[in-house]
């Protein structure tokens, strides 16, 4: 049993109220016939989610439920499915929002990357600006988020606060959980950081970003704030090889 999923990926998918959208991203996942799996990390929705995703599960073998008690963090939900998926022996793990933002079109070429590479991107900045239905302030915020993440770290990648992401197992294996600290989108620059730091291969590649359909945004200022301070962080503790 364990022979057969090492090759095989899971898709992780963080959720709070997202029932509007559940369906179509698990639809659109599965449509693409790629050797993958999906968990949906739900934080106690108050919408139902869990439920409506437990009724699927019915229907199909491949959907997983992971409920958790509360809402505790986008960072903590991808660090307990990066768990579940280690425990069960999955080659390729791969990061994606639930709000119809990420095109499950893309995950053909994360997968075929992770083939050469540790961790792939799906960069909405490597080639141009490619983010559909953005009010400019908030392209502007991410863009140069972006630019002082890299200038802060010197992490050498356009896009860090990239949700859309791929993972080889061994790149999991390697990260001690324990240490991350960001709880917020932040979580996103710290793992690629980590990875780049302990010498793993990065690659990213151009995707379009489109704004959710429905639902709300879970970005706050908090999140924001999490992040300014959070590349200091990262990068005054690899200076002292304390990472």
């Amino acid at each position: 049993m364990i022979a057969e999923k090492r090759e095989r990926g899971l898709v992780i998918i963080p959720t709070y109220d997202e029932r509007e959208n559940i369906q179509r991203v698990v639809r659109g996942i599965f449509d693409q016939a790629l050797p993958l799996d999906i968990l949906v990390v739900d934080d106690a929705s108050p919408d139902g989610t869990a439920s409506l995703v437990e009724s699927m599960m019915t229907d199909e073998g491949r959907l997983h439920l992971l409920r958790r008690s509360g809402k505790m963090g986008l960072g903590s939900a991808y660090r307990d499915g990066m768990r579940w998926a280690l425990a069960r022996e999955y080659e390729y793990i791969f990061e994606m929002d639930a709000d119809l933002s990420h095109d499950p079109k893309y995950l053909p070429s994360l997968l075929f990357e992770l083939k050469e590479f540790d961790v792939v991107l799906g960069s909405r900045y490597v080639q141009g600006v490619n983010v559909v239905n953005w009010p400019l302030g908030r392209l502007l915020l991410s863009w140069f988020a972006n630019l002082y993440s890299r200038v802060v770290t010197g992490l050498p990648v356009a896009d860090s606060t990239s949700g859309f992401k791929g993972f080889r197992r061994r790149v999991l294996d390697k990260i001690d959980f324990e240490r991350v600290r960001s709880d917020g989108y932040s979580f996103q620059i710290e793992m690629v950081f980590r990875a780049w730091k302990l010498g793993f291969r990065v690659k990213e590649i151009s995707i379009t970003f489109v704004e959710r359909r429905s639902g709300i945004s879970k970005m706050s200022k908090g999140v924001i704030w999490e992040a300014v301070w959070m590349v200091w962080y990262l990068r005054i503790m690899s200076m002292f090889r304390l990472l």
